[in-house]
């Protein structure tokens, strides 16, 4: 299945797309993170019970997870070309390479839908970042979960662009929390897709900017692949149903190019891949150091 959180007719639906359709899970029957929770085959009753199908061109796609039970978690470096890419530009921050898994989180007030524009502003970073990344959705509570069992916890994958800001992540000592965490700059969607639809191993995912392929690499790259993200995280640690997880940017990035490339307005920035749709936004400027328009930017 493939699964998206659509605005149609003024309110927030979920539905099972499928070509350029979708057809809506009765609003009664919850959000997206509840729908999860009930498992696929409950999801796949109701879509096959509801008469409710609309185009894809009537709808507004949002950003699949609209409620969020914690941080969005992340893992970092989990690409070995990634890591080396930046060895000696990380500004007296390196370190050895990693021998297990780096976790960092980052504020869900970040998630944008797959097309809105991502929000930057000079007064908060001068060096904002892409990062290409596939996400999971987990749709089964777990605790201390084997490698060997963990896949059995994913409910989905989807796309994300971990937007960064790379001097913040430096000011604030390397913890990488404030850097990633500046509101409406982390596009997902624009699906959740099952993994029976997948051949995860062999996703193959993409970045352009302006046209330009900046990010390409295929899942089996993973220095950690994702099972085992799974069961690191969750070792000693609950997992909760519609957790959300990030698994690692591919090489490629901005701040490890020679000169430099950070987003500015205007630009635009496509993260696709095999069986996952695409993230298609632009960047524009907006206030974020200010208190007065937060009201605009959550309305």
């Amino acid at each position: 299945m493939k699964l998206a959180t659509v605005m149609h007719a003024g309110a927030k639906r979920v539905g099972a797309v499928a070509g350029e359709a979708i057809r809506l899970v009765p609003a009664d029957q919850g959000d997206m993170v509840e729908l999860i929770g009930r498992g696929q085959a409950e999801i796949a009753r109701l879509v096959a019970a509801s008469t409710d199908t609309v185009p894809l061109a009537a709808v507004a796609l949002l950003a699949p997870i609209q409620r969020f039970n914690r941080d969005v978690l992340c893992t970092g470096w989990n690409y070995w070309e990634h890591f080396e890419e930046s060895r000696g530009k990380r500004e007296g921050q390196d370190v050895e390479k990693p021998k297990a898994p780096t976790f960092f989180t980052k504020g869900p007030n970040t998630v944008i839908g797959p097309t809105d524009d991502v929000c930057v502003d000079p007064h908060i970073s001068a060096k904002w970042d892409y990062e290409a990344e596939v996400g999971i959705v987990i749709g089964k509570a777990c605790r201390s979960v084997s490698s060997a069992a963990a896949l059995d916890h994913v409910f989905g994958y989807f796309l994300a662009n971990d937007v960064s800001a790379r001097d913040l992540q430096r000011r604030h000592g390397g913890q990488w929390l404030k850097g990633k965490s500046i509101d409406r700059t982390m596009p997902i969607g624009p699906y959740i897709v099952t993994p029976d639809e997948l051949d995860v191993p062999r996703i193959r995912l993409d970045l352009t900017l302006n046209g330009q392929t900046m990010q390409n690499a295929v899942l089996e790259q993973m220095a950690f692949p994702i099972a085992e993200l799974v069961a690191e995280l969750s070792f000693g640690m609950t997992l909760d149903v519609g957790d959300v997880i990030i698994t690692g940017t591919p090489p490629g990035i901005g701040n490890a190019r020679e000169p430099a490339v950070f987003i500015k307005p205007g630009d635009e920035m496509v993260v696709s891949a095999t069986g996952l749709g695409e993230l298609r936004n632009r960047v524009v400027l907006h206030d974020l150091h200010g208190s007065t328009d937060i009201a605009s930017m959550t309305s």
